[in-house]
C-alpha cells in the first residue's frame, strides 16, 4: 500500500514537471509588430515574471498554421496552446460568437470595457469552452470602411458594391443595403481588393495597417467618434492546456492578461490615428462617419442583424439580452 502511494505520488510529480517543462505554442496570423502580436509578447513577459518555468514559442504571420480558421480546431485538439483571432472566425462552429461584432452592440473600445466582468462575459466564456478554448484577454478593436468606388456614408452608399463585412450579422446588414457580400479571412483581403474580387470592406484599424490595405483603396470612412465596426480579438488558450495548469498558474495567466489591457487599449488609440494619417498619405479620400450616418446604420442593424442573431439559439438570445441590459444602463 505504501509502495503504491509513493508510486502515485511520483507519477503525479512527473505529470506536473511535464506540464511545467512544456513549451506552449502561440499562433496568430498577424505580422510581427502588429498590436496583437505585441500584446501577446507582453502577456508572455508578464507570465514569466511570475513563473519563469512556463515557456512559450510565438508563431506570427500564419507561420505555423497557414489558414487562420484552422487554429480553432487546433486549439480544440490541443495541437496548439494559445492563439489570437477574431472570435467571429469560429461562427461556423458556434454562431453565437457573432455577438462579438454585432453592429451597434458595442460602440467603441472604451464602451467594451463596461462589458468586462458582466453576465455577457460569463456567457461568452461558456460558448468558448464548448468550442475547446478559454478566453484570456479582453482585447477589442475598432475599425472602419474602405473601398475603391465611392465614399461610404449611409447604407444606401454600398448599393451594388462587392463587400466583405467579416461576419454574417454585418453581411445581413450589407445585403439589406443592396451590397453583394463575400466571406474571407484578413490574409486574403489585399489580393481580393487588388484583383477586383472586392470593391470594399470593413475591418479593424490594426488589419488596415498590417495588411497595407491603404494601397488598394481610394475612399475610407475612418476616425472620428462613430463606427459600426467593433470586434473582439482576444488571446485564447486551449482548454486542454488551461486545465493542465495549476490553480496558481491560472491566476498568473489571468493577471498577465489583465496587465496587457491598458497598453493594448492605448495602442488602439494610436493605431486609429496612424491609420487615418497613413490612408491620407497614400492619397485616399478619408472622412469620419457622422452621427447621422451612424444612426442610419444602427437603425438598419436593429431591423435586420439583431433579430436574425437572436433567432440563432437560446444562448444567442441570452447574450443579446445581456447586451441590451448593459446598453440601457
Amino acid at each position: 500500500m505504501k509502495f503504491t502511494t509513493l508510486l502515485l505520488a511520483a507519477m503525479c510529480a512527473l505529470g506536473v514537471t511535464a506540464v511545467q517543462a512544456k513549451t506552449l505554442k502561440l499562433t496568430h496570423q498577424w505580422p510581427q509588430g502588429d498590436g496583437r502580436d505585441a500584446g501577446a509578447r507582453m502577456f508572455i513577459q508578464e507570465v514569466q515574471k511570475q513563473d519563469p518555468s512556463v515557456k512559450f514559442r510565438v508563431y506570427p504571420g500564419a507561420s505555423l498554421i497557414s489558414n487562420p480558421l484552422k487554429q480553432i480546431d487546433a486549439l480544440a485538439d490541443g495541437s496548439i496552446d494559445l492563439s489570437i483571432f477574431p472570435l467571429i472566425y469560429a461562427v461556423g462552429k458556434a454562431p453565437e460568437f457573432s455577438i462579438t461584432i454585432l453592429p451597434g452592440a458595442i460602440s467603441s473600445v472604451q464602451d467594451a470595457m463596461r462589458f468586462k466582468g458582466t453576465d455577457y462575459e460569463k456567457r461568452l466564456q461558456e460558448v468558448a469552452r464548448q468550442q475547446g478554448f478559454h478566453i484570456l484577454t479582453w482585447w477589442w478593436t475598432e475599425g472602419g470602411i474602405a473601398d475603391k468606388v465611392r465614399p461610404i456614408t449611409t447604407p444606401d452608399s454600398v448599393k451594388g458594391l462587392k463587400f466583405r463585412g467579416a461576419d454574417r450579422t454585418i453581411d445581413t446588414m450589407l445585403k439589406a443595403a443592396g451590397a453583394s457580400v463575400f466571406a474571407m479571412p484578413s490574409t486574403e483581403l489585399y489580393n481580393a481588393m487588388q484583383t477586383g474580387v472586392l470593391d470594399g470592406l470593413m475591418t479593424s484599424y490594426e488589419t488596415f495597417m498590417s495588411m497595407r490595405l491603404y494601397e488598394q483603396t481610394k475612399y475610407a470612412t475612418l476616425g472620428g467618434d462613430y463606427t459600426i465596426f467593433v470586434v473582439f480579438q482576444p488571446l485564447v488558450i486551449s482548454t486542454k492546456t488551461w486545465d493542465s495548469l495549476s490553480d496558481e498558474q491560472k491566476k498568473i495567466f489571468e493577471k498577465a492578461a489583465d496587465a496587457t489591457l491598458p497598453s493594448f487599449n492605448k495602442e488602439q488609440d494610436r493605431i486609429k490615428h496612424d491609420a487615418v494619417k497613413k490612408f491620407k498619405a497614400a492619397g485616399v479620400d478619408v472622412h469620419a462617419m457622422s452621427k447621422e450616418d451612424y444612426a442610419s446604420w444602427l437603425a438598419l442593424a436593429h431591423k435586420t442583424a439583431w433579430p436574425e442573431y437572436a433567432a440563432i439559439s437560446p444562448a444567442a438570445k441570452g447574450l443579446l439580452e445581456s447586451v441590451e441590459a448593459l446598453i440601457k444602463k
